[in-house]
């Protein structure tokens, strides 16, 4: 078997001569060689997949250029992006890992690897694992795996828990799960084949809890407890009336008595399964006593390293099947005593599709085959949605808006999942549903005030940049068309945002005035509009070209 080192090179060099990574898998590579060097190490071998979005077919995926970071976190990863990433990191330009973990000449990098992710393909590293490790593997998923295309948004998350019990996930957690209604993860969660686990749930009317916290599982004489945390700020960040009854939160101390009780239970090595974030988990990590390992989720972070955390360790998996994380843990009588970190990148073309995961999901796509394949356009533009700010995807989205709804302004949540596509690609409907498909999707029309554009940019920016972790709620930026902005990250609360003007004549936008604003996504009960994908659809179907500007938007932004 071909050392990481090793592969790389022969990569390179095949690079260099003007092959392909498809002609590389044709002549001998596969998934073996993705998969972590040397054999495995202790009793305990951890796989973590996260933010899948329900993206069950190949796909690109474009890392963010600005991922920014304030107080402790500045300058730290995951906010160290682009060439400052690689060399923090000591990637290699133009090297697989620097075309997986970066966006450093995406658009080539990706004509020459490849598409990325596929269930079949995971299925595939997933059963090459337990294989060389039977009596070790524990696979887990940290959320988001139910919701983020068409066929998840049909099945209303159904189709999706068929991919997980098929794909052998032994706990999961949630976060866009609840966007389905508080009776539908109900009856999702009875189809399940394993525990899903959210500690951090509680019943508004009694406060009790409404999931499991904690599942255990005992590998080669190692009993190991996981503990599930579902995303805090549920409620915040995604419409309260659709899960009327729960109520979230990190709830720090409930978290410490999980953690002691599986320690009194006779846990030896604890993971904490988390749909967090990164930042507020690496400030967890600080403050909980006796976790062992964090797989963290929600923020789409993909780091190649494990981060130590006052003994704690830190694991980012990325997003959107791209990465599946290997954790070999050697356990002694005082705990974990060795490690061995891997993440592997699930790369298309060099891994043989699992036969029995592919027939499901081509079960799972093959009703809605004709309308998931129509092709809209062609993009002329890198369309791409990762990043603080406006990516080319959310543009092409804004520029729908306003012309559909013939607004002066059109905003767009700070959504961090959707494929990329590249330059020549033609667009097809499922690309549109893959940035789009929630359960609230209705694009609103109606007059704001200046005041009320520049409030609710603040308190955006607020969620996003305050400097104590557990006070970020959500996504990124909201995105926006028809205006520009100033933002000073490392200002004070309510006084971020400035410079704010009209596009393209660059007139202030005044507090007093009004201002006919679209968006879709609003959290508010009884939002009235057309579905934003429909009116996506028709604008790519009426420009037929698509051709994206990525500084049209013009943010300035003062980091």
């Amino acid at each position: 078997m071909l050392t990481r080192r090793e592969f790389l090179g022969v990569t390179a060099a095949a690079l260099g001569s003007g092959l392909s990574l498809p002609a590389l898998a044709r002549q001998g590579l596969s998934q073996e060689d993705l998969l972590a060097p040397g054999k495995g190490l202790g009793q305990v071998t951890l796989l973590h997949l996260t933010d899948l979005h329900a993206q069950l077919t190949p796909l690109y995926f474009r890392e963010p250029s600005v991922n920014l970071g304030v107080g402790a976190a500045r300058g730290k990863p995951p906010h160290i992006t682009g060439k400052d990433f690689l060399q923090h990191f000591g990637v290699e330009p133009g090297s697989l890992q620097a075309y997986m973990l970066s966006s450093v000449d995406f658009t080539a990098l990706a004509r020459e690897y490849g598409r990325v992710g596929g269930l079949d393909r995971i299925a595939t590293l997933v059963k090459a694992v337990r294989g060389e490790r039977p009596d070790s593997t524990i696979f887990l998923d940290g959320g988001d795996f139910w919701q983020g295309s068409y066929p998840a948004l049909a099945s209303r998350g159904g189709d999706m828990v068929r991919a997980m019990n098929a794909l052998g996930v032994e706990a999961t957690t949630g976060h866009w799960e609840f966007t389905y209604g508080q009776e539908r993860v109900k009856e999702l969660i009875d189809q399940l084949d394993c525990p899903f686990l959210a500690g951090n749930v509680r019943d508004t009317t009694w406060e009790e809890p409404v999931f499991d916290s904690t599942t255990f599982f005992e590998r080669q004489g190692v009993t190991v407890a996981v503990i599930g945390q579902a995303f805090p700020y549920t409620p915040i960040a995604n419409p309260r009336y659709l899960i009327p009854d729960w109520s979230f939160g990190i709830r720090e101390e409930a978290v410490q008595k999980s953690v002691d009780a599986a320690r009194a239970k006779g846990a030896q090595v604890v993971v904490l399964l988390s749909h967090d974030g990164f930042d507020v988990d690496r400030k967890l990590a600080g403050r909980v006593q006796g976790i062992d390992v964090i797989l963290t989720g929600h923020t789409h972070d993909a780091i190649p390293r494990e981060l130590d955390i006052d003994g704690t360790l830190l694991v980012a998996s990325g997003s959107h099947g791209k990465f599946l994380s290997r954790l070999d843990l050697d356990v002694g009588s005082t705990g974990v005593r060795d490690y061995r970190y891997h993440l592997i990148p699930v790369l298309t073309d060099a891994i043989e599709p699992d036969p029995e995961m592919a027939r499901l999901v081509e079960d799972i796509r093959s009703p809605h085959e004709d309308r998931l394949t129509e092709v809209l356009g062609e993009t002329e533009s890198l369309l791409y949605r990762r990043g603080n700010f406006n990516g080319t995807l959310d543009d092409l989205i804004c520029n729908a808006i306003l012309e559909r709804r013939d607004a002066q302004i059109a905003l767009s949540p700070g959504f961090r999942w959707g494929a990329s596509l590249l330059p020549g690609q033609k667009i097809t409907a499922e690309d549109v549903y893959d940035a789009t498909a929630i359960t609230y999707p209705e694009t609103y029309r109606s007059e704001m005030s200046g005041e009320m554009l520049k409030t609710i940019f603040e308190d955006v920016a607020e969620n996003l940049f305050n400097e104590d972790p557990y006070y970020q709620q959500g996504g990124d930026m909201v995105r926006v068309g028809g205006m520009g902005y100033r933002i000073d990250v490392r200002a004070t609360r309510g006084n971020r945002i400035s410079e704010m003007r009209l596009l393209p004549s660059g007139e202030p936008i005044e507090p007093g005035s009004n201002y006919v604003v679209s968006g879709w996504a609003s959290v508010n009960e009884g939002t009235e509009g057309p579905p934003v994908y429909d009116l996506v659809m028709e604008h790519i179907r009426d420009q037929g070209t698509i051709r994206i500007d990525p500084g049209a938007q013009n943010i300035k932004v003062d980091a």
